[in-house]
C-alpha cells in the first residue's frame, strides 16, 4: 500500500511540475511578443526621431 501512495504522490508531483513548466513556456512567449511589439509600434520622440519605448 505505501508504494502505491508513493507512486501516486510522485504522479502528482510531476504532472504539477509539468503544467508549471508548460505555463512558464506560455508566459514567456507572451512576454517575448510583447517586447519585440515594443520596438515596432514605439512612439516617435521629439524632432520625429524613434524614441526609446522603456524607461530605462
Amino acid at each position: 500500500m505505501v508504494p502505491l501512495l508513493l507512486v501516486l504522490i510522485l504522479a502528482v508531483l510531476l504532472f504539477g511540475a509539468g503544467f508549471a513548466v508548460q505555463a512558464l513556456w506560455w508566459i514567456a512567449a507572451i512576454v517575448l511578443v510583447l517586447w519585440l511589439l515594443g520596438f515596432v509600434v514605439r512612439p516617435a520622440g521629439s524632432g520625429g526621431a524613434r524614441g526609446r519605448w522603456y524607461r530605462w
